[in-house]
């Protein structure tokens, strides 16, 4: 089975810092390179948890049973170990985590593994690093860690795959693990009981997904600022809501920022007379809403980052000490609650994004566009099942916006007796980050639907650009069909308008 694609091949470097774009990139092949001086220092570490082994001190994982079996002597043999640390926690359940998660996920176990503080055989890293030049992917089951001494089950399972036990995907096909490491010409991994344990006990799925989620929301924060502006245009509302004075005077930078980016979108437009005074809160207080979405993002982003690029794993090795530190660097609550942090930013969004697509179907509301935007209500029903299903996605999202970080529950006989389910947490994130750009996308269609029925274009410049955009690339609606794959599409031809505008997403990421 052919692994060669026709895709463009990504350099990340390691030890270097590692940003979340790099995730996103990982989906696909990327090569990573090692610094000149991370090999040595790999190759450095390595040795001194040999002699400290050797030497007969007690080190966890290496010569001990795991979690409160760590007062237990270990197997005989660091290939026996190997087995005792996997085998156990080879026990995850429900369905594969999509391979752009697990792919992100192993680049993050990478980046954490080159800083030369978990004393991995070289090998190891050469093996991670040869994994994400192919399509090879392990299967992961979505449910089993609880984010405290890393996500150990899950992790366990890629461990697993690429030692050619269990399964795994090439070219997108699941295999059993051992065809598929021949399929994408890798050799399984050899791994001893230090190796094992530094594969799996880390955040690293917290971690990549949480980072994944943050790119996401990021590009539907820009998504929702170019939409709102664009709805304002159709309207014919005015911009009086995004006075900078009123906006400097709220206190909050971000929402000026927002604002003076929305301004930007609407120079030009021509108010039409016919709007309220005063517009309903899903356009008015876009600034604000964005604004203080904006600023959870941002702090989101650095912890995220901070994680990232942060070694998780016990014990760490200091070289230049002598040390062998044991500890809990392998506990997921930053990334816990700053996902926690993102689900909320993605349901806030959400709602605003369906609050402005239930205006713009509303006859009373809308300025003179017919009901659902149909252009013969009765006869055909416009945007009507888009706004049914915009309804139920934003039902969902509230339902999954229960915070993870609080939910603790011992386990592993009270040796964690406090965990931070940062995994299920960033997960939370990720998934409503999806959602949102569903609403988004149907937002979208309505919006490139009210242009159709408004018989001209948007006054504005910008939101001329980005209506052109739309209706380039979705029909207008003159008789019921199927939109779900619209909704889909509408979603990518925004972030693609946007890319190539000044303020990308980089403004927000």
């Amino acid at each position: 089975m052919s692994t060669i694609h026709d895709v463009v091949t990504h350099d990340v470097t390691l030890p270097g810092r590692l940003d979340a774009a790099a995730l996103e990139r990982a989906s696909g092949l990327l090569h990573v390179g090692l610094s000149e001086s991370a090999r040595g220092e790999l190759e450095r570490c390595r040795r001194f948890v040999d002699s400290v082994v050797a030497d007969g001190h007690e080190v966890y994982g290496a010569t001990t049973g795991f979690g409160p079996l760590v007062t237990f002597a270990g197997r005989e043999t660091a290939a026996e170990q190997c087995d005792n640390t996997l085998q156990h926690l080879t026990a995850g359940q429900g369905a594969d985590l999509p391979i752009p998660v697990v792919r992100a996920t192993i680049l993050a176990r990478l980046a954490s593994l080159t800083k030369a503080r978990s004393g991995v055989t070289p090998s190891v890293v050469d093996g991670l690093m040869a994994v994400l030049r192919t399509t090879f992917t392990p299967a992961v089951p979505t449910y089993g860690s609880v984010g405290a001494s890393g996500d150990l089950v899950p992790l366990a399972h890629v461990a697993q795959a690429l030692r050619g036990t269990g399964h795994a995907y090439v070219d997108g096909v699941r295999l059993p693990a051992a065809e598929a490491l021949r399929a994408a010409g890798l050799t399984p991994l050899v791994l001893d009981g230090r190796d094992a344990l530094a594969l799996v006990n880390g955040t690293s799925l917290t971690a990549a997904t949480a980072g994944l989620a943050w790119r996401s929301i990021g590009r539907s924060l820009h998504a929702a600022t170019a939409l709102s502006a664009l709805l304002a245009d159709l309207l014919g509302s005015t911009t009086a809501f995004l006075d900078h004075r009123l906006l400097a005077a709220f206190g909050h930078p971000a929402a000026g920022e927002v604002g003076a980016r929305m301004a930007t979108m609407l120079d030009g437009t021509r108010p039409t007379g016919l709007r309220p005074l005063q517009e309903p809160y899903s356009i008015r207080c876009t600034p604000q809403l964005l604004g203080a979405a904006t600023s959870a993002h941002r702090y989101a982003g650095e912890v995220v980052h901070d994680d990232l690029n942060g070694v998780s794993d016990n014990p760490l090795f200091f070289v230049d000490d002598e040390a062998v530190a044991h500890g809990g660097n392998f506990f997921g609550q930053p990334c816990s609650f700053v996902s926690d942090l993102l689900t909320t930013v993605a349901v806030q969004v959400g709602n605003l994004a369906e609050r402005q697509l239930d205006l713009l179907v509303d006859p009373n509301r809308n300025t003179g566009l017919p009901p659902m935007l149909s252009p013969r209500p009765g006869v055909h029903h416009g945007v009507q099942g888009v706004q049914l299903a915009s309804t139920a996605i934003v039902a969902a999202m509230r339902r999954q916006a229960m915070p993870a970080s609080v939910q603790s529950l011992p386990t592993n006989l009270h040796n964690q007796d406090v965990v931070p389910f940062g995994t299920q947490a960033a997960q939370n994130a990720w998934e409503t980050a999806r959602l949102l750009r569903h609403l988004q996308g149907g937002l979208a269609v309505a919006l490139r639907q009210a242009v159709h029925l408004r018989d001209g274009r948007p006054t504005a410049p910008f939101c001329i650009g980005l209506a052109d955009r739309l209706a380039d690339a979705i029909p207008p609606i003159e008789q019921d069909r199927p939109l779900d794959a619209d909704v889909r599409l509408a979603a990518d031809v925004v972030d693609a308008h946007l890319a190539g505008t000044a303020g990308s997403e980089d403004s927000w990421t």
